[in-house]
């Protein structure tokens, strides 16, 4: 086969919404990740609940990556929609395995899956597990390594699925040797699953949603494991209840979560002003999708920014961070939920499709660099005002039941809360939320708010935001350029991207929009950008074609 030395994998697994593909390419997955190839997962899916054509690329190699390449080296198939979309992007030396008794073709590694599962009394979607064992024999992966990553996946019907994975294990021919590598696995989470673990791990007490790809998962996760974590997880009606809901609980005193995409944010920005106005602390996760309006909506962009920056009406500033991968997405919801409570005001983690839903391995230390912080909190003593003024513009938290009267208000207010229109009072409470978006400014040159990686002392660097990194990091230190990554967007690091820039002749940014967003946000910064790499075809840059791209600059 010519693959037998290789340590950079590829696999493609398709097939019809319905039939499982999904699973099966995490299974996998973890196949890889238990012989120590570190693991990424991209998933691409139709908006269908059944039919059309649904995939998985899964990428195993000896360093981290997170990325997809061009070609793959082995093609799962469990329908001919499968070949025919994707045999092209098959290496020549390439691998397929697929349903030979609904796909006649002369090459590659046929597999009865209707036989075996019909002759063993299995149900349909059990050929999946067939098709597994199948390729698990012909890449030299050992029957006791597969025993064990089916039982502990496939917790339903699993002494069958192992019967029909028996015979399709010994019915097919080893064509290649994986070399298993030294190296420990680390578990494999999606991005919203990481989120979801970083804002538990800061305390998060409620999570608010209604359900929209590709920020559902959060939701369905939250729900299953919402005993074990102690925490409410409520489904309502809109994303307007949404986003209130969470002020309301947020007001009571309990920390609250709340994800959407584009067109729910759209709906929850009257609410992220009323939390700005009112300085109730509140975590809002936006996982962009294509738009505009409903736009192809199971597929990725990162069209969101500026809407993002600028949400709500009226003159405050919150914060947005915007992840790029996994372990980020984890150490910043936790972050982002202490730093709402801290400075008692909106924050947002920007992520999107490709990164919500795409699978990595994980760094169980992230969770250790995560806690609870608590916010100031009132004294008990003194007469309370909920808005009272101070040096720094946040005012002690008190919350119903404290023995305070404590008000909230979407008008503007004295530092008791009661309304008010005269212009020196409008004056104080503005100056005073002023103050506090100063210490949100200091707050972040403790962070590492930009990340430096490649050739750092390369003149020419890319930049790059959110789910691109993965593909920007990779190219970049490949071609020995430096790469950038912004992760704070508000307020900007300007220290820290100007201290990045140093150096630096030529910059080159690498986004998934069609107006290059983030070159406006670093102009208004005073930082120029010479070239833009753009794409908005809601798919992710592949390896191959972003160093053709930078290559031809």
């Amino acid at each position: 086969m010519g693959m037998e030395n290789k340590k950079d994998y590829s696999v493609i697994i398709g097939g019809a919404a319905g039939q499982g593909s999904r699973k099966a390419g995490l299974i996998i997955a973890k196949l890889f990740n238990n012989l120590g190839y570190n693991v990424f997962i991209y998933e691409d899916y139709q908006s269908l609940i059944k039919g059309g054509h649904n995939f998985s690329v899964i990428r195993a190699s000896e360093g981290q990556k997170f990325s997809i390449r061009e070609k793959a080296d082995f093609l799962l198939s469990l329908n001919e929609e499968t070949i025919d979309k994707h045999e092209k992007s098959l290496q020549k030396n390439g691998l397929i395995v697929f349903n030979k008794d609904k796909i006649k073709r002369e090459k590659g590694v046929g597999i009865a899956l209707d036989t075996i599962t019909k002759e063993l009394g299995g149900i349909s979607i059990m050929g999946n597990t067939a098709l597994i064992a199948g390729f698990s024999k012909a890449v030299g992966i050992e029957w006791e390594d597969l025993e064990d990553a089916l039982r502990k996946e496939l917790g339903k019907g699993i002494e069958k699925n192992l019967e029909i994975a028996k015979r399709a294990y010994e019915e097919t021919n080893t064509f290649l040797k994986i070399e298993k590598l030294k190296v420990e696995p680390d578990p494999l989470l999606t991005g919203n699953e990481a989120i979801a673990l970083g804002a538990v791990k800061a305390g998060l007490d409620i999570y608010y949603a209604y359900p929209m790809t590709p920020a559902t998962s959060i939701l369905h996760y939250l729900a299953e494991h919402a005993k074990d974590f102690n925490i409410i997880v409520s489904q309502l009606e809109n994303e307007i209840a949404v986003i209130n809901s969470a002020i309301g609980s947020a007001y009571a005193g309990k920390r609250s979560m709340v994800g959407t995409s584009g067109g729910g944010f759209a709906l929850m920005t009257e609410g992220i002003s009323l939390a700005a106005q009112s300085e109730t602390p509140t975590l809002i996760i936006n996982s962009q999708r294509s738009g505009p309006a409903t736009g192809v909506p199971t597929y990725s962009s990162q069209a969101d920014l500026l809407f993002t920056l600028n949400s709500g009406h009226g003159d405050f500033v919150r914060f947005v961070v915007a992840p790029g991968d996994a372990n980020e997405s984890c150490y910043w919801s936790g972050k982002l939920l202490n730093l709402a409570w801290k400075y008692q005001t909106p924050a947002i983690l920007l992520v999107d499709k490709d990164l919500s839903e795409s699978t990595f391995e994980f760094d169980r230390k992230v969770l250790d660099q995560i806690k609870k912080e608590n916010p100031v909190l009132w004294n008990g003593k003194d007469e309370y005002g909920r808005y009272a003024d101070s040096k720094n513009g946040i005012s002690p938290l008190a919350f119903p039941g404290d023995k305070a009267v404590v008000k909230a208000t979407s008008y503007e207010h004295d530092e008791k809360g009661f309304s008010i229109e005269e212009s020196e009072a409008v004056i104080l409470m503005q100056e005073k939320r002023l103050r506090k978006f100063e210490e949100m400014e200091k707050e972040i040159d403790s962070l590492e708010a930009v990340k430096v990686y490649g050739n750092k002392n390369s003149k020419k660097a890319v930049v790059a935001w959110g789910s691109t990194k993965g593909v920007a990091l990779e190219v970049a230190e490949k071609l020995g350029l430096k790469f950038i990554q912004p992760l704070m967007i508000q307020p900007f690091p300007q220290k820290q991207f100007d201290k990045a820039m140093k150096g630096v002749d030529k910059l080159i940014l690498v986004e998934c929009n069609a107006l290059g967003q983030m070159e406006k946000v670093l102009r208004c910064h005073g930082i120029k950008v010479d070239k833009k790499i753009l794409k908005y075809d809601m798919r992710p840059f592949t390896v191959e074609e972003l160093e053709k791209k930078l290559k031809s600059i």
